[in-house]
């Protein structure tokens, strides 16, 4: 397939794909059902609405939205019994695609870790940040920057599978991963610096594949080729960097958010290493960015499915 470059062209590619179904937990809310609605009319996916259907009628009907369009599932119950049933929605195979609406975090969460219903595989869950930035040729895949809080060693491996695999399902045949560091020399007083030579070392034998891994990179070395030749670093990655590999989850979660209020940017968000894709997006996400996390996971979903 051809190589995504940009979320723009990934909304018009997830319409080639789609529509594929997803299950909303808690749909009463309009920033949520503005993106589902243009999801629907864009023929990207269709979707069961799991909440009150008599609070959601009201979010709806203001809004000039057919709920006859939509499979209402209607549960009076609290946000856990929610969540569980929006989870089995997807975890008996009626939906693709799970989606946070107003739902707390936890209570959602809660719902996809369920032992007897949820969509565990057995792998690490984490998320990844897409961000189309004005003057890149490419979309930037950062990860992690809101689950795994200080990742060990081998987390840091699963978090790069995930993240290359999402990367293959947006056409990157061989996704480009910079462990990222303040600095681009091992120091033994920066732990993330010995892991990130380390993660490098592991993908050059082999032991991570699908992709080609180097660090430690400072960010400045990782996105600008001239940066990486004005510090002389000879790399396949340096500069050309698709998925950028944070330490913990303060330096991802402040990279993202620097990106989405500072830049001229297109954002969406996905919940990786489940049984299907999630879409866990914040409350102050705008529409767009909600459309767009839907639009990467019908791709996701798709490219899983063959």
């Amino acid at each position: 397939m051809k190589r995504i470059t940009s979320l723009v062209e990934l909304l018009a590619f997830a319409k080639e794909v789609g529509p594929k179904k997803i299950a909303v937990a808690l749909a009463e809310d309009p920033d949520v059902m503005e993106a589902v609605e243009n999801a629907r009319k864009e023929g990207v996916a269709d979707a069961f609405l799991v909440g009150d259907a008599d609070k959601l009628k009201k979010v709806t009907d203001p809004m000039g939205i057919d709920l006859s369009n939509y499979q209402v599932v209607d549960v009076k119950g609290g946000q856990g019994e929610i969540g569980i049933e929006a989870v089995k929605l997807v975890s008996s195979g009626k939906a693709d695609i799970l989606m946070k609406g107003m739902i707390s975090t936890a209570n959602f969460l809660r719902g996809v870790l369920n032992k007897e219903v949820g969509l565990r595989s057995g792998g690490t869950l984490s998320h990844v940040y897409l961000h189309q930035v004005k003057g890149y040729d490419r979309v930037f895949f950062i990860c992690d920057p809101a689950f795994n809080i200080a990742p060990d060693f081998q987390t840091k491996v699963n978090l790069i599978n995930n993240t290359v695999n999402l990367a293959h399902a947006f056409g990157i045949d061989t996704p480009k991963v910079a462990a990222l560091a303040a600095v681009e020399v091992v120091n033994q007083d920066m732990p993330c610096t010995i892991d990130a030579a380390a993660l490098t070392q592991m993908n050059r034998r082999g032991q991570i594949k699908g992709c080609v891994i180097d660090g430690p990179l400072a960010l400045d070395n990782a996105i600008s080729e001239e940066s990486a030749k004005h510090k002389g670093i000879v790399s396949e990655v340096a500069g050309k960097a698709d998925i950028l590999h944070v330490p913990d989850i303060e330096a991802g979660n402040m990279l993202a958010k620097a990106i989405v209020y500072f830049a001229d940017n297109k954002t969406a968000g996905l919940v990786l290493g489940a049984k299907a894709p999630v879409v866990l997006t914040s409350r102050s996400d705008s529409p767009e960015t909600k459309l767009l996390s839907i639009a990467s996971a019908v791709v996701l979903a798709a490219y899983q499915s063959k």
